[in-house]
């Protein structure tokens, strides 16, 4: 390759380095925008069913049911469902577009006063072990339609039950495709005369000590109303749930996977065009296109 040659090509270069730049620092910039139209609030939040109350602790926020709502469908994909969100609680300094950190969404399900008197008897190896075969029974079906198939790698955090606070907690670690990073889908239901109050984070697994270390504070914010606690259960008028504390950490692998997975694909992909402009950049510096 001449001087000439090398000139023209470094011109080039930084001209289309400079393109590259630009649309970035505009994606960032309508990150930005998207970042700042959302409002949060902090203190005693009483939410919209009525059934219970959160107390937000130092360092977090929460973000309303329709904002959520929105976030869910318009920003990260998901299809509109009835009772998908009662809100967000995150970080203070997390955003709903970091490649960082995680974000709890918060739902209730009136599936009635679920009894815990199975809680001491669970071999959770066993159950991880039938779970895995029930997921690799659901991947045929979604290998079909023409998702990528997903692997329980095994439990992030085994599954451990308060019984006094009455808060069922675990953490699954799961693969998409061929992901080099692994999901962690953590799980909690506090269970009231009712239904279970749940709360569902994903993130990546190395956001798993983030998680954990935060794990004493998120699980003391939510405290029923009266009428709703798990002691109000009244035997004659309340419906007994079918489901038992082995059979919520059983339930479907795939439930709310779907939720966060756009933040990591948001991110990829800008990742993706700049590594994939240097390339070419590099390539026609060598002459090779």
């Amino acid at each position: 390759m001449n001087m000439r040659k090398i000139l023209i090509t470094l011109s080039l270069l930084a001209a289309q380095l400079s393109i590259a730049w630009a649309q970035l620092d505009e994606t960032q910039m309508r990150i930005d925008s998207i970042e700042q139209s959302y409002t949060y609030v902090t203190g005693e939040v009483k939410l919209p069913n009525g059934v219970a109350t959160i107390k937000i602790p130092k360092g977090f926020r929460y973000l309303d049911t329709d904002q959520a709502k929105q976030v869910l469908t318009d920003l990260w994909g998901n299809p509109p469902s009835d009772d998908m969100t009662l809100g967000f609680i995150l970080r203070d300094e997390q955003t709903l577009l970091s490649d960082t950190g995680y974000v709890f969404n918060l739902e209730y399900d009136a599936i009635g006063y679920v009894k815990d008197d199975d809680a001491e008897d669970i071999d959770y190896a066993d159950l991880m072990k039938d779970m895995k075969s029930d997921t690799e029974d659901e991947n045929k079906e979604r290998i079909k339609l023409g998702y990528d198939p997903i692997e329980l790698v095994g439990w992030a955090s085994t599954p451990s039950y308060d019984n006094e606070k009455k808060i069922l907690y675990w953490a699954k670690e799961i693969k998409f495709g061929d992901n080099t990073v692994n999901t962690l889908n953590y799980n909690i239901r506090i269970l009231g005369r009712k239904g279970v109050l749940v709360m569902n984070a994903i993130a990546t697994m190395p956001n798993l000590p983030l998680v954990e270390t935060d794990m004493p504070q998120v699980l003391n914010i939510v405290e029923f109303n009266d009428g709703y606690a798990y002691n109000d259960f009244n035997p004659d008028m309340d419906n007994v749930a079918a489901w038992s504390i082995g059979g919520l950490v059983a339930g479907k692998v795939l439930a709310k996977v779907g939720f966060f997975a756009m933040i990591v694909k948001f991110w990829k992909v800008i990742a993706l065009a700049v590594a994939g402009a240097a390339g070419t950049f590099w390539k026609k510096f060598k002459g090779e296109a």
